[in-house]
């Protein structure tokens, strides 16, 4: 129990520091990306307006730059970083360029683009380029249009760079994180299993203490009812009650040391691969169950394939027999008990379904709290201690599964166990 509980600390510890760790990682990644592609912004805007100085330069002697004539590539300085420069006249057509012109006429401006352009002669894949395209005024008079683009593989090249050394470092932190959760989770459940071995030792001693002078009680009432007794001989009496006081507060006992020493789930070595359909039999075959069930009609409902469970064997059989013994205890003479086997998908469910009195809506939602009577003077008749369905949903729980019921009052209720198969 106490390996699975650090287990769960050292997971969730990991999971939110390492939420955070990845989303500290992916904020800084895009804030780099962002301030990379600033600088090639700045550079290529610096970059841009050299050579809309350059061409105006060459352009200022036209009085009427809109009818300059196509003059073919642009012979204008330029580094070799830059893929292309285009030159449009005011209404969008394309007038002069450098390296690719593809695009004819310029339809939608807009100032920064990223763009991926077709592979070159001795490229084999498409090129991730920035475009700018600036309007160019000579006066006050738009005079045309520069469109210039500059490669993004460097900068592509170093985000993949720095996405994989933030990868690594991530992972190394998360494992760190982990043995840190780890070794944290033991520190922090030290106390409890000291005071869990605590607890063992006493309900341990406190076992041995309480069941020792009430089997002297016991063993010591049942001498003394074994003497003849007359019809008027008060004493006999009195000594069957004490010996049926005995064996209720060692059940009571016996069912508060459970409560008290098992708890969460079940570790897998206590568990083993049982047929619910053959254990289903044998338990409906046993002496306590036939006698609790004279009075009425205890039918047995089962699939004919096996459906088996990983269970403690022992447990398992403790939870359905008191859901049984419920159903017998406050089912009237001439009514039924039937225990059904049922599958769904991944899932075994064993059904406890009775004609019985019934529990009220109001106490449904309270009938598996500890000491909880649905009737005290229905609880004094059967003897009953309000230990029973608490300790069948504690066993079934530890199990994976759940316990759930459905009932009316004087229709009869039945109790439903669902376990993963």
């Amino acid at each position: 129990m106490f390996t699975r509980s650090r287990q769960n600390l050292a997971g969730w510890f990991t999971l939110s520091m390492g939420s955070i760790l990845i989303a500290f990682a992916g904020v800084r990644y895009y804030l780099t990306a962002i301030e990379r592609l600033q600088n090639v912004d700045h550079l290529l805007y610096k970059k841009a307006q050299f050579v809309a100085a350059t061409v105006m330069y060459d352009e200022q002697s036209q009085l009427d730059l809109s009818n300059v004539p196509y003059l073919g590539d642009l012979s204008i300085p330029l580094s070799s970083e830059v893929v292309y420069a285009r030159w449009y006249s005011p209404d969008g057509r394309l007038k002069q360029f450098y390296g690719t012109a593809t695009i004819q006429s310029l339809k939608d401006v807009h100032e920064f683009e990223t763009l991926t352009i077709e592979a070159g002669i001795l490229q084999t894949q498409p090129v991730l380029v920035r475009q700018v395209t600036l309007p160019v005024q000579y006066g006050k008079r738009m005079v045309g249009y520069l469109q210039i683009a500059v490669p993004l593989i460097e900068v592509e090249q170093e985000l993949q760079h720095n996405l994989l050394l933030t990868l690594i470092c991530v992972l190394v932190a998360l494992i760190v994180i982990a043995v840190a959760g780890w070794a944290l989770g033991g520190l922090a459940m030290r106390p409890i299993q000291e005071a869990y071995d605590h607890l063992e030792r006493f309900t341990a001693d406190a076992s041995h203490e309480l069941r020792t002078p009430l089997a002297a009680i016991l063993s010591n009432a049942q001498v003394g009812m074994l003497a003849p007794q007359s019809a008027s001989d008060r004493k006999h009496q009195r000594l069957e009650k004490i010996a049926e006081t005995s064996k209720f507060m060692t059940v009571l006992i016996n069912n508060l040391l459970f409560l008290a020493r098992r708890s969460g789930r079940l570790s897998s070595d206590t568990l083993q691969s049982i047929d619910l359909v053959i254990e289903l039999q044998k338990l409906i075959g046993r002496s306590s169950i036939q006698s609790a069930a004279r009075p009425i009609q205890l039918n047995l409902d089962l699939p004919k394939h096996e459906v088996f469970v990983n269970a403690d064997l022992e447990l398992l059989q403790q939870a359905i027999t008191n859901l049984i013994l419920n159903a017998c205890k406050y089912t009237p003479t001439g009514g039924s008990v039937t225990v059904r086997l049922l599958t769904h998908f991944r899932q075994a469910i064993v059904q406890v379904e009775d004609t019985g009195i019934g529990i009220s809506e109001s106490d449904l939602p309270h009938i598996f709290e500890r000491f909880y009577r649905v009737n005290q003077s229905r609880s004094k008749d059967t003897g009953g201690s309000g230990l029973g369905l608490a300790i069948t949903q504690q066993i079934i729980v530890a199990h994976g599964g759940t316990l759930t019921v459905k009932s009316q009052v004087g229709q009869g209720s039945m109790f439903q166990i669902t376990l993963p198969r």
